[in-house]
């Protein structure tokens, strides 16, 4: 299919037009529109969010493009699928505006930090370590294909939540796009989710990470390279700790068994309360 300019509503995603006008894209768009912020003035849209569930096998054609296009592809839940407003994203709750820049942030000065400030000494829940940050997980030697994993998480998400509707972000990476959008479904945790982009960066490194769906305080990512031992998954567990307590104090206690469920996972969940 030949692929053509993008259109303006497209166009109006990106920061410098500039950037905007050698962009293109092959893939047909079902309906859909761009939605700005409801909570910040600005011309600017925060995202293009289709007007009905994505259609199957959308998502990773849109990938596929992301170089071309400059757009980034979320599967986006609704707090309720029976808003019709589909809050967050349709309502338009967002604050682009108020997110700094993610290259700003040194991922593992936040996990440290995070770390610290939600560890007692001695933790049950975080045992065996203990209130000093044990540093970042070793980068696994191998992996999988980052890309296929994507995708395979991206069929298999829409099958189990055939509501979730497609985004398209004019970021640069998956874990910009989030900051670029101005979600703020870690808002009470931290107040600028490029921190969380930050340290999504570090595991689109490390991890052959993707950002492939997000909710109002939701994220899931697919991993080409999770952890292959225990000893390897306690490691990861304490970042998935630092950067999102609540999935270890509210879902899987205490770490050692949070990390057991992560071993050889190609998924990862998160959920701030």
């Amino acid at each position: 299919m030949t692929s053509e300019p993008l259109p303006p509503d497209l166009r109006a995603l990106f920061a410098d037009p500039a950037d905007a006008a050698g962009r293109s894209l092959s893939v047909p768009l079902p309906p859909g529109r761009a939605v700005s912020s409801a909570e910040e003035d600005g011309d600017r849209p925060a995202f293009w969010l289709s007007d009905a569930p994505a259609p199957e096998g959308l998502w990773s054609r849109l990938r596929a493009e992301h170089a071309r296009s400059g757009l980034w592809p979320l599967l986006l839940d609704a707090l309720d699928d029976n808003d019709p407003e589909y809050r967050p994203w349709g309502s338009g709750e967002v604050t682009p505006g108020g997110m700094s820049d993610p290259a700003a942030h040194d991922p593992a000065a936040l996990l440290a930090a995070w770390w610290t400030d939600h560890t007692d000494n001695p933790d049950p829940e975080t045992a065996p370590y203990g209130r000093a940050w044990p540093g970042l997980a070793p980068t696994p030697a191998t992996g999988g294909d980052p890309d296929r994993i994507a995708d395979g998480l991206a069929a298999h998400l829409l099958a189990d939540h055939r509501s979730m509707r497609l985004g398209l972000v004019a970021a640069d990476r998956g874990a910009d796009a989030l900051a670029v959008a101005g979600w703020f479904g870690p808002a009470n945790y931290t107040d600028d989710t490029a921190e969380i982009a930050a340290v999504l960066r570090g595991w689109e490194d490390r991890f052959g990470a993707r950002v492939v769906g997000v909710g109002f305080a939701t994220l899931l990512l697919s991993v080409a390279a999770p952890p292959t031992t225990h000893d390897q998954a306690l490691a990861v567990a304490a970042e998935h700790f630092a950067f999102c307590p609540d999935n270890v104090w509210q879902g899987v206690t205490p770490l050692s068994a949070y990390a057991e469920r992560l071993v050889g996972d190609h998924s990862w969940a998160f959920w701030w309360d």
